[in-house]
């Protein structure tokens, strides 16, 4: 894992704490614990053994009911509660699942002591006499040294270095260390760095970052009224011309009151429904029976429910205190006028064309829709409604392609099935690229079909053919004729999904004005094991729900072929096994994607 990984789910900073035996981690770390905590920090510590080891004595009930096989101890008192878990490991346990043990809510950072080898934030101290090389040196998470006297620094060292016996220079960088540290943001599709080291494979961010750098938002617009502009993106920031709500109302069903101290009894003069209004001003002691979203009368202190009031006649009291302004909707409350009230690059749906349509907007500025052109090719390929043709199959990747581009909004260009010649699929992608924005078809990517495409894509403009660190979808042609973009996904149905999902869906936002869209992901508990390999991203088919405890879990829809369409049908979710996971075990935590999104 690297350190991304490792601090991912983490809510507080996290240190460690590395120095060879003999150097006196644990010392220092008695006389710097208490420091920070008259600092006002909350520390948690985590400490690697080498070793077996127990934390209670034979005799002792915890430690019989240990060693009688509870996998996990837990011995509370008002003081003190101390969890024992049993769980054997190959090799050191795992940081990350130790640091999730931890309720990060109670602490403001957590101090790691040991596992010297993780790439994680790190203090290093070093004692001349101890006789061991400096880490730092093979190691760049360190952050600092602390050092005894006889320590010879490098003078090439830039490192910040301190004395390892002033605990109050110490108690100051961890200081500053807390203060700057940022959160680690979730990275389930892998590393997207461009100084990664090359990798035979891309990761499934690697292959994102390419792709999102070559895409260019478009720039017409076009002004439709309201209703048509449903699933359109904002062209322009939308500025509400009315403060919203448009008078200072009643926010319900009561009395509009002019509060007098001294009086018990008010005296009701009017009755106000929504649409209309008091000209008239309220004297104390007065009242108006007023509905719901009614503008309040000049003079209202407060609105009384009506469930609290007595009227008899033109008289009304009330039961319990009166608070000056409340039940009072404000003018301008919810939206000012001249305020922003939905930003350009927002994509309208029911929720903003409710909002618009309050402001008085009947006709609004959208981005233009991409245009995408679609194909299939292959003489195995039967139109779906034809005779199906021996040794043939019905075309059904153009179909799901056209339905995910109609959800996000696209224009759609059929050009239906090609006929297999390096001819035909010229003249097609010469004809798309002086329409299109986007041109995508399925099948022929991998090493052994790409001589078909290649050279017509040479010929026409660049390709790339891409393999990505995935499952399944791992071929990826990726290419440009002008400014047309060219997707070749995957040819089989499950892959051309998963990887429209994963590419195509965030270019495509992109150009249509969304460039900050991200998709939405959400952990999951696993309800069974997971089987996947390391170094590659795992899209499996999932149902994701909450349980009785209202926990959200995972399962599969089964057999995860890629060829297997129905599984598509029957979840609702892709699960995400990253890279650095391989097998799952049930009761782990998973990324899910949810499919709302698009299918």
């Amino acid at each position: 894992m690297n350190v991304d990984q490792i601090l991912a789910d983490c809510r507080v900073p996290v240190l460690g704490i590395c120095a060879y035996s003999g150097t006196g981690k644990t010392t220092l770390l008695k006389k710097l614990i208490p420091e920070l905590n008259r600092r006002g920090k909350r520390l948690a510590v985590v400490k690697h053994a080498h070793h077996n080891f127990d934390v209670d004595i034979p005799g002792k009930d915890s430690y019989e009911l240990r060693k009688a096989g509870a996998e996990q101890m837990l011995v509370a008192s008002h003081v003190r509660r101390c969890l024992m878990a049993e769980k054997v490991t190959d090799g050191d346990p795992d940081l990350k699942e130790l640091l999730a043990m931890i309720d990060q809510s109670r602490v403001d950072m957590i101090l790691v002591e040991g596992f010297k080898k993780l790439p994680l934030p790190k203090l290093e101290l070093h004692r001349a006499e101890v006789g061991k090389p400096f880490v730092y040196t093979q190691d760049d998470a360190i952050q600092a040294l602390a050092v005894d006297a006889d320590t010879q620094l490098p003078a090439d060292l830039s490192l910040p270095v301190m004395d390892i016996n002033d605990v109050d220079a110490i108690a100051d960088f961890i200081e500053t260390f807390v203060a700057d540290w940022k959160p680690v943001g979730y990275a389930p599709l892998g590393t997207c760095g461009c100084d990664d080291v090359e990798r035979k494979q891309l990761s499934v961010a690697q292959g994102i970052a390419r792709i999102l750098n070559e895409v260019k938002p478009v720039s017409s617009t076009e002004t439709l009224p309201l209703l048509d502009a449903q699933n359109r993106v904002l062209a322009e920031d939308m500025a509400s011309p009315i403060n919203v709500p448009q008078h200072t109302n009643s926010a319900m069903d009561g009395y509009a009151i002019c509060h007098a101290p001294e009086t018990s009894h008010y005296t009701v003069v009017a009755e106000v429904l929504a649409g209309y209004g008091y000209d008239g001003t309220l004297l104390p002691g007065q009242a108006v029976k007023i509905m719901t979203g009614a503008p309040v009368p000049a003079g209202t202190d407060a609105v009384i429910m009506r469930e609290v009031a007595d009227q008899q006649g033109d008289q009304v009291c009330f039961q319990g205190e009166i608070e000056l302004g409340q039940n009072i909707r404000n003018a301008g409350e919810d939206i000012a006028e001249g305020a922003c009230a939905l930003t350009a690059g927002k994509r309208i749906g029911p929720a903003e064309l409710g909002l618009l349509g309050s402001l008085g907007l009947g006709q609004l500025p959208v981005l233009r829709r991409p245009k995408v052109a679609v194909f299939s090719t292959g003489d195995e390929v039967c139109q779906p409604g034809e005779p199906l043709k021996p040794n043939c199959i019905f075309d059904s990747n153009r179909f799901t392609i056209q339905g995910m581009l109609a959800k996000l909004g696209c224009e759609v260009i059929d050009l239906g099935i090609l006929e297999d010649t390096e001819d035909a699929m010229a003249s097609a992608l010469q004809q798309a690229s002086e329409t299109a924005d986007v041109v995508l078809t399925s099948g022929g990517v991998s090493v052994g079909d790409a001589d078909f495409i290649k050279p017509v894509m040479e010929r026409l403009g660049s390709i790339d053919f891409w393999k990505i660190a995935m499952r399944p979808g791992r071929p990826l042609a990726f290419g440009k004729i002008n400014d047309t973009l060219l997707f070749g996904l995957p040819g089989n149905p499950v892959a051309v999904m998963v990887s429209f999902m994963q590419f195509v869906q965030p270019a495509l936002r992109k150009m249509m004005g969304e460039p900050d869209w991200k998709p939405q992901m959400m952990r999951a508990t696993t309800c069974e094991p997971l089987r996947s390999k390391v170094g590659r991203t795992e899209f499996q088919r999932g149902i994701m729900q909450l349980n009785a405890l209202g926990e959200l879990t995972v399962t599969t829809t089964g057999a995860q072929g890629s060829g297997m369409l129905s599984s598509m049908v029957e979840g609702n979710c892709l699960i995400v096994v990253e890279e650095c996971q391989g097998n799952v075990a049930a009761g782990d935590s998973v990324w899910v994607q949810p499919f709302a999104d698009l299918l």
